[in-house]
């Protein structure tokens, strides 16, 4: 039962955290130690720069430090994308060449917040990005943060343009994405954990996840029991994850405050706060009974 879809940047992919030291810097070692984990357990490409990965607070010489260590790190065999994206065009183009020039195999490109821009203004966005590089595009579709949609219209108009390859999908749209995925070959990556087995079974490439950070192999579990054509066993594994992605992603607290709580990856920057006691229990004990499970 093995899926046909395009997996331009493999199959299970990590929207992993960028490590600070004590004091607040990047921490390339921690980095490096952390890419090397996560691809020997089951991770088949990495996303860098995300909003898990503190992007807003992180400087763009950070940014290409980070990734030219974790590709000294994995070599030439993981790919590697590195977000970009932002509410500033021009800003959005220079990262996407430095993040070119520092390795990276593909760019993450959210679509632009704050504005709201229309759906022809998003579409141009786009455009430009991947006309100022060669490398693929995966866009990232998560209206509950940019307040404004990639629409499913505007995604099959720039699903022609050779370089947009990819989504990374939190739209929570399962019929658009439905609707998307019969009508271009764009890879659909879920964006959100709970939907990881669902749209991967009608067509989704795989996914990019936060909780991967923390236990890469029970997430890649059920689509590899997907594949093998065992269902049930499939539906059993995804639901052992569920009480961690619920206190990870939906307890009210960032992905990137949650997977440092459960990680030795240094600090999360201001304005973001760490886990308080209480969660941070709660989140260790979701996290030892799944690793027992």
């Amino acid at each position: 039962m093995t899926t046909t879809a395009p997996r331009p940047f493999g199959r299970t992919l990590c929207a992993m955290i960028t490590p600070f030291t004590a004091t607040g810097a990047l921490d390339p070692d921690a980095a490096r130690a952390q890419a090397a984990r996560l691809v020997a357990e089951g991770c088949d490409g990495i996303v860098l720069s995300g909003t898990t990965g503190e992007s807003p607070t992180t400087t763009d010489a950070e940014k290409s430090a980070l990734l030219r260590a974790v590709r000294a790190e994995v070599g030439d065999g993981v790919p590697l994308l590195s977000g970009v994206g932002g509410p500033d065009t021009a800003t959005t183009l220079r990262l996407a060449r430095e993040a070119e020039d520092a390795g990276a195999d593909g760019l993450l490109v959210v679509s632009p917040y704050y504005s709201r821009p229309q759906q022809s203004a998003v579409e141009a966005y786009f455009l430009r990005v991947a006309e100022s590089t060669g490398l693929p595009l995966m866009l990232y579709d998560i209206p509950g943060r940019t307040g404004v949609r990639i629409e499913p219209e505007t995604l099959l108009r720039l699903a022609d343009h050779p370089r947009v390859v990819a989504v990374k999908d939190c739209s929570y749209d399962l019929l658009g994405a439905t609707k998307v995925l019969a009508r271009t070959s764009l890879a659909y990556y879920s964006g959100c954990e709970e939907l990881n087995l669902p749209l991967y079974a009608v067509g989704g490439a795989g996914y990019v996840s936060t909780v991967a950070n923390v236990a890469p192999r029970q997430m890649r579990a059920p689509l590899d029991a997907f594949d093998a054509g065992r269902t049930d066993e499939a539906a059993r594994l995804n639901g052992l994850t569920a009480r961690l992605v619920e206190l990870m992603m939906a307890s009210g607290l960032p992905g990137t405050v949650t997977a440092k709580a459960l990680l030795d990856a240094g600090p999360v920057r201001e304005p973001l706060q760490p886990a308080g006691r209480e969660a941070a229990d709660g989140l260790r004990k979701a996290y030892e009974e799944l690793l027992a499970a």
